[in-house]
Order: C-alpha cells, then sequence, then structure tokens
C-alpha cells in the first residue's frame, strides 16, 4: 500500500474525478475546484479534511482533528482562491467555500512546503539513524515527499541536555522538538493537565515543563504517539525496537470502555500499545495505566506453568506450603478431582466461582457454561462486591457514547471518579462538556476531575442517594435543587451509573437508578470499574443470570437443551461465597484473575474465607496475594495480545480481541482452560477454538445473534440490542423495585466513610509493569478542610480512624474535594487499608478520627 504522503499526484487523485464516481452526500456540500477539478466537499469540515476526504493529502506537523487548530506548522499552506486572487492559505485555519480553487500541486504550493521544511531542519538534528522515531516519523516522511534535497546551513545545531525524563515514562529531547505545539495542546484542551508549555523566546524556544513539576498526567503517553517527531518518547518503549522490526494487530484493550488498541510486537515479544483512532470509543486516546501495561506481560513474575501445593501433589506435609511447577495433566486432574470431591460431599453449592472480569467474552461463556452446565453450580460472581446488581444493570435503558455525549445534552455522574476510574470516558466527557455544551450534573460524595466542570454539583454522602434522586423523581426536591430537577426536566438525560463508595451497600446506588429509570428521557451507561465485567454479566458469569441476559428461570429449558443441565435454584454472589468459605461450607473456591484479599471491601471477611476454603483454584496471570498464600493448584492464562476473542464495553458495545504473540511458557486462553477441566470431569465442551466459542455463543444467546468473526472486523464492533430473538428466550426487561434500607444518622462525633479508588494503587498489573509499579504510592486519609481544622490536625500529621469493625492508622490531609462529615480513603494503597473497617453487611461505615 503507498503511504499518503508519499503519494505520487496521480495515486492521491480526487476520487470524484476517477470515472465520474459519485460525489459522497454531506449535510454542507460545496462545489469547489481541487487541482483542476470539480468536486464537492464537506463545507462544515476544515480545508485540510474535506481537501483529504476527496483524495488529496495534504502534509501537516500541528494539526491534529481532535484538537484546536492553531496554524503554527504552516505545513499544511497552498494556493488557494476564494474569489480575491490565489494566496497561500494554511488549510487548517479555514473551512470550504463555494467555488473555491485549491491548488495543492502548484510550484508555489510546492516552493512554500519546501521553504517550510528548509526551516525546520535547520537546528533539527539529523540523528535519524540513533532517533527513536525513525521510520515512523512524519518529518522525515515528509521531508522526502515536499522537502529540499539538501541542506544548505553548515552553521552549528543548537543543543540541549538529553533527554530529560519529564515523568516516571516519557523522555523529551528538546532539540528535535518543532514546536508543533500538539503534547502542549493535548495536555491543556484534551487532559486538562496543563503541565507542558512553551518556554523562552526565539531560537531558544522550547517545550519544557516548571521546574520541579513533572508532567504527572494519567494521559501522558498520548502526547508520544501524537508527537511527529523524536522530541517525545516512552521509557518503556525506547530503543526497543525499530518500526519496520514492529508488526501489529487491531484489538482490543480488556478495559471497560473497551478501547480500540494496536497491538505492536517483534520477535514474538508485545513492545507497545497504541492507540486507534475510533470514532465511537477512545478516539486514539488511552490512559498511561493502560498504555505501559503491556510490561506485565513480559515480568519475571509471570505465571507460565502450571504450579501446585506440595500438600496437592500427596507430598508429606512438611513441603505443603511450597509452591511447586506441575504438568498440564497433573494441575487440571488435581482440580478436577477437587470438584468431584466437591461434588461427592455436598453438591455443586459447595463450589464457588469469583472474578471473571479479566476474560473475553469466549472465555466467560465456557467458563459459565463449565460452571452451569457441568459442574451445576450457580455460585458465579465476577464482581467482588463492588459493582451493582446485573438484573437491575439489564433492565435499564441503554445508551450509546455518542448519543450521551451529544450536543446540548445533559448527564447526571453518578459515580467514582471517571479520571481515576476510567480514563477515556473522562477524556470524552471532558470533551463533551468543554466543546458541545454538555450539561453535567454531579451527584456525589467528593469533587471528581470534572466537578470545575459541572453545571450543577450536588454532595450528597454515603446512604442519602435514594432519597435524593426519589425526591426528583416524585417532584418532592424540586424546591431544594431547582436547577437540577428543571435539567433533568427538559429532555432526555444519561446517567453514568457507578459506586461512589466501596463502604456503601450499593442498594443506595440502585434504588436512585430505578427512580431515575421512571423520569421521562432516561438513558443509562453502566460504569463499573472492572475490565470485561459487562461481558461476564451478559455470558452468566453472575448468580441467577445465563448468557444473554436471561434468567435463570426464563432460560431453564433452552439452556438444558443445550448444555445439558442448568443449575436448579440461583446461586450465591461473592459476598456470600465468602461468608459460606468463612464457615466451612464451601470445599472449593475457583479465581479467575482475581483477589478477593486485596479486592474484596470486607477484609476480615476474606481473610476467614480464604483461610476456611478447602481448595482454591487460581486461574491467573501472576501469584497475587489470595493465590500465593492459598491457592492449591494455578493453572496460567494468556494475557493481552496472546489470545482471540471478543470484548463487551459499557454501550454493550462488542467489539474483537486479537492474538498477536504467543503465550509464555504453556499459559493457555481461559476458554481452553475452562474445556480442559470439562474434559477432566468427564465432559466435552466441543470447542477447538475461540471462533468456535463465539459461534456457540451467537447460537444459544438471542442476545448474540448478531456477533460473527466478519461483524467483529468492523472497527465500530457490533452493539447489542437487547431484541427478542424467535425460539430463545429474552433478555430481561425489567427489574422489581426494592426499597433501599434507611441509613442511620451520624452522630456528632463519627464521620461517614467513603472508600473510593485511584487510576494507580496496588493491582496486580500495574504492580508487574516496572515503569508504573510505584505510582500508587501510599495510603491517606482525606478530609475536609473545615473539619480537619476543627480537629486542630497538623498537615500529614497521623490519626487513629476507627469503625465498629476495626481500626488503622495513618497520615491525614486537608482536602477541599471531600465534604464534610466525610471521611475520604483510596482503596488498596500501601499503609492504610480502609478495608479493615468495613463490615460488609452493613448500609454504611461511620468511624471516629483521633490523633494517633
Amino acid at each position: 500500500m503507498t503511504d499518503v504522503a508519499d503519494a505520487t499526484p496521480e495515486e492521491a487523485a480526487p476520487n470524484q474525478a476517477e470515472g465520474g464516481a459519485a460525489a459522497p452526500a454531506f449535510a454542507n456540500p460545496v462545489n469547489i475546484t481541487l487541482n483542476g477539478a470539480d468536486v464537492t466537499v464537506d463545507g462544515d469540515k476544515v480545508l485540510i479534511d474535506a481537501v483529504e476526504e476527496a483524495g488529496e493529502y495534504i502534509p501537516r506537523f500541528c494539526y491534529h482533528p481532535r484538537m484546536s487548530a492553531v496554524g503554527m506548522c504552516r505545513m499544511c499552506i497552498v494556493e488557494c482562491d476564494t474569489g480575491r486572487g490565489p494566496a497561500l492559505t494554511p488549510t487548517c485555519m479555514i473551512k470550504a467555500s463555494p467555488d473555491m480553487k485549491v491548488d495543492t500541486r502548484s510550484e508555489v504550493t510546492k516552493a512554500a512546503q519546501d521553504g517550510v521544511l528548509e526551516l525546520f531542519l535547520i537546528n533539527h538534528p539529523l540523528d535519524c539513524p540513533v532517533c527513536d522515531k525513525g521510520g515512523e516519523c512524519p518529518l522525515q516522511d515528509q521531508t522526502m515527499a515536499y522537502g529540499p534535497g539538501e541542506s544548505r546551513f553548515v552553521e552549528e545545531k543548537r543543543h540541549f541536555e538529553k533527554p530529560i525524563a519529564i515523568s516516571d515514562t516519557v523522555y523529551l529531547d528538546r532539540e528535535r522538538c518543532i514546536l508543533c505545539d500538539r503534547c502542549t495542546r493535548f495536555a491543556d484542551e484534551v487532559a486538562g493537565d496543563p503541565l507542558i508549555h512553551f518556554m523562552d523566546r526565539g531560537n531558544q524556544t522550547q517545550v519544557n515543563t516548571f521546574p520541579d513539576e513533572p508532567f504527572s498526567s494519567y494521559f501522558s503517553g498520548n502526547t508520544v504517539q501524537i508527537c511527529p517527531v523524536g522530541a517525545l518518547t516512552a521509557k518503556p518503549y525506547r530503543f526497543k525496537a525499530r518500526p519496520w522490526d514492529l508488526n501489529e494487530v487491531t484489538s482490543t484493550f480488556p478495559n471497560a470502555m473497551g478501547d480500540r488498541i494496536a497491538i505492536q510486537a517483534s520477535r514474538n515479544e508485545v513492545l507497545r500499545y497504541q492507540g486507534v483512532d475510533n470514532d465511537s470509543v477512545n478516539w486514539g486516546w488511552m490512559s498511561d495505566r493502560d498504555r505501559f501495561s503491556f510490561e506485565a506481560t513480559q515480568a519475571d513474575t509471570r505465571i507460565t506453568t502450571p504450579l501446585m501445593r506440595g500438600d496437592a501433589l500427596g507430598n508429606p506435609s512438611s513441603a505443603g506450603t511450597e509452591l511447586v511447577g506441575a504438568s498440564w495433566p497433573q494441575a487440571a486432574g488435581a482440580a478436577a478431582d477437587a470438584i468431584r470431591a466437591a461434588l461427592s460431599n455436598g453438591g455443586p453449592s459447595r463450589i464457588g466461582v469469583i472474578g471473571g472480569a479479566r476474560l473475553t467474552n469466549e472465555g466467560q461463556y465456557a467458563w459459565a457454561r463449565l460452571a452451569k452446565g457441568i459442574i451445576g453450580t450457580d455460585n458465579v460472581d465476577a464482581q467482588l462486591a463492588d459493582g451493582l446488581a446485573p438484573q437491575l444493570l439489564f433492565s435499564l435503558p441503554r445508551t450509546t457514547l455518542d448519543e450521551a455525549f451529544a450536543p446540548g445534552s445533559t448527564v447526571v455522574l453518578l459515580g467514582g471518579d471517571p479520571k481515576e476510574e476510567l480514563g477515556t470516558l473522562f477524556l470524552r466527557l471532558r470533551h463533551a462538556v468543554i466543546r458541545d455544551n454538555v450539561k453535567l450534573i454531579e451527584l456525589t460524595p467528593t469533587a471528581t476531575g470534572l466537578s470545575h466542570l459541572t453545571s450543577m454539583t450536588v454532595r450528597v454522602r454515603p446512604g442519602e442517594i435514594a432519597s435524593v434522586v426519589a425526591g426528583l423523581a416524585d417532584g418532592s426536591m424540586n424546591n431544594d435543587l431547582p436547577d437540577v430537577a428543571e435539567a433533568l426536566a427538559s429532555g432526555p438525560f444519561t446517567v453514568i451509573a457507578g459506586r461512589t463508595s466501596l463502604a456503601e451497600s450499593p442498594v443506595f446506588t440502585e434504588a436512585a437508578l430505578r427512580s431515575f429509570a421512571t423520569m421521562d428521557g432516561a438513558r443509562f451507561l453502566p460504569a463499573l470499574r472492572r475490565g470485561n465485567v459487562a461481558g461476564a454479566l451478559d455470558m452468566g458469569l453472575t448468580p441467577g443470570v445465563l448468557p444473554g441476559r436471561v434468567t435463570l428461570a426464563d432460560g431453564a429449558t433452552w439452556f438444558g437443551q443445550q448444555w445439558g443441565q442448568t443449575p436448579s435454584t440461583p446461586g450465591m454472589g461473592t459476598t456470600q461465597m465468602l461468608q459460606a468459605a468463612a464457615s466451612g461450607q464451601l470445599d472449593v473456591l475457583i479465581l479467575l484473575g482475581a483477589d478477593p484479599l486485596a479486592d474484596f471491601p470486607d477484609r476480615e471477611l476474606a481473610q476467614q474465607a480464604m483461610r476456611g476454603v478447602g481448595t482454591v483454584i487460581a486461574v491467573d496471570l501472576f501469584a497475587n496475594s489470595s493465590v500465593a498464600a492459598h491457592a492449591s493448584v494455578i493453572l496460567p492464562a494468556a494475557a493481552v495480545g496472546e489470545h482471540d476473542g471478543s470484548h463487551t464495553n459499557l454501550e454493550g458495545r462488542v467489539t474483537a480481541v486479537n492474538q498477536k504473540v504467543t503465550s509464555p511458557g504453556t499459559a493457555r486462553p481461559d476458554w481452553m482452560i475452562a474445556a480442559e477441566l470439562a474434559w477432566q470431569l468427564g465432559n466435552d465442551l466441543g470447542f477447538d477454538s475461540a471462533d468456535g466459542v463465539t459461534r456457540e455463543i451467537a447460537k444459544v444467546s438471542g442476545l448474540h445473534a448478531p456477533i460473527s468473526t466478519d461483524s467483529l472486523g468492523a472497527n465500530n464492533g457490533v452493539i447489542l440490542s437487547g431484541d427478542a430473538v424467535s425460539g430463545r428466550p429474552n433478555p430481561i426487561s425489567s427489574s422489581a423495585a426494592v426499597s433501599a434500607p434507611t441509613a442511620p444518622q451520624v452522630d456528632a462525633y463519627s464521620w461517614r466513610l467513603v472508600v473510593d479508588r485511584t487510576m494507580y494503587d496496588n493491582g496486580t498489573i500495574i504492580s508487574n509493569c516496572a515503569a508504573s509499579s510505584h505510582l500508587g504510592g501510599p495510603g491517606e486519609i482525606r478530609m475536609a478542610p473545615a473539619d480537619f481544622d476543627r480537629l486542630g490536625f497538623a498537615a500529614a500529621s497521623n490519626v487513629k480512624v476507627s469503625s465498629a469493625k476495626g481500626q488503622i492508622f495513618g497520615p491525614v490531609i486537608s482536602d477541599p474535594s471531600v465534604m464534610r462529615g466525610v471521611i475520604a480513603i483510596a482503596a488498596n494503597h500501601d499503609d492504610v487499608d480502609p478495608g479493615l473497617l468495613i463490615d460488609i453487611d452493613s448500609p454504611v461505615t461511620d468511624v471516629r478520627v483521633e490523633a494517633a
């Protein structure tokens, strides 16, 4: 394929001129003359884009379609006649107008482009052989296509100290910068982190950060991807490979947004994730946490062979605490033996499965079929008591990101901070508020990364959201919140629905969502944090539900015919399974990429459960805290880029997951591990490939009937509609209302606890990434400034926080993002563990604070 930067005029000719092809339909069609040919272009787009759609590429450096045009590089200037005579015009700064004459190939245009490139190369080092951008550098390509053949300058070029580590993951080589303003515009306009700027003047103008203020943005890796030269490079990829050494495949990153990415590899090793510009999802952006997570797939700590504890191998008890390597038949056989023993001891109810959000849809379906169709247990849950009721989510009218963020719409944020939990959702929502006049209403107990952009903010303490939204629905809160009530009544609105605190029972949020659902025009985007949790719920990795969002009662006959059997009664969720394990009523616990000791809100219950369960079987990439301490059998799983399949994002959009490299050692895809265990149990799932699993999903699930290899090949994937399919059980369409418990009043000496999430913590993947593992930092206790001052605390002084369940010690800080009467602590950080304060059976957690 010919690269557009190197295309000859004939190869890049306008598509309308070829054989009289029909002009595309535009909302604002404009007829112009392009290089002597009459063409129709989109008058709503800047000329550089309109002309490119007509088949003529105009070179550029500073222009990026996702940011404002600034016309700084002048590379896109062409001869343009708007009726007042031809003039050199930057095509990124004007739109097409009727009868405009554009000439991108004239001698004047060529001379101007030649001159621009010559000016860029005055001080730009000609170190392409050692530059990390060499081979994929737009400056390199355009110099060859449009620039001078030689330089007239013999003077010494400018020099700067190099490279500068402007963050933990980004390096800056200032002498290579061409001052295109892409990185600074991204940081300011897109991410809202204006931490990198132009400095100095004249020949010494440079891009840099403020002294002692690093480029500590969650999205800094995007500036590396969009930099048109080698000025910004990523530490995890720097000097690892040349572009011509890489081959890539387009895939989906396993986060709740389903970011579209390119997985690039060399010598069977993943070396880089790049964002793919997808209009419907992530727009090419990625958070740094996800972008650099490829490091974990090559970590020395990766499990690459089955492991078994000594006692599982029948060794003496003195060796029982050691994990040793085993063959797949040994490990899978031991796991199957434990499952058979549990079935003989008390039946399927004594077996539980926790986790699965890490898996592809195909892996989730295979495990749901193994658990519910072969083992017969409905004790399956992909959420670790940190999500929302699946049957409620299924019943809510869902929308897409494009519909939710349409210009002039209204969005209600009822969930965690998107900037901390769902990075690309934050970027999309921020753009919608700033650029598209979307009205944002925030109903949260603490401020978020979007609070300064909201139209209305209502701080709601844990336990109170249900009554607030019920009042908005029935009108009783209209006098208290008139602006919010008016905004919700003025037209359709979207609720971004998630958990604002792990220390609050989900029933309050669920009751609020049911109240919202009674209001005209309400639509929903479930903002659950775990990776492919939407796919896990759709595939039946949750109690009482079968694949396709079908209840166990409605789908028993159909799935009984397809699978041979289904569970007779709804099973237990994560909390109930851990309680059963703690009391010795669970013989086998299967962990699918789950770590209850770190992720389950109630730390004491998780510890008791892991000690009380008979056998723990883990399917994972790493030996996390639960696996390392308690697993009897560990089966190594394939990671991102090592398997095929599909992924479902928060919209219900299913996109393809593609393999690029082979797994290390003998790690296997999750669907294959489920098939192996089924075989060991005397059954055959009949799967021989991920595509075979995809076909079976489409066969048995009416929801997934449109899914096929061809439909998944589309960049935008397939949106699940939830429409009924003849002959198959219907998806859940409604959910019964459940009264929310009344939260107790906070006494005068207590604060209500909020446990929230941060982008970087002690998560398993982050902990195994060399460049990111230290970014989580220690935990801290956050208080409103008024409460902080009233108690007379000094900055970072140590305090004791106690609840009815336990107590913790840690540093306290004054944080204006926290409302009065609330103590906020982030989950899963060193030293400060809020899980020790939480009783999972309590609707809210109240704490007392005193000097340590």
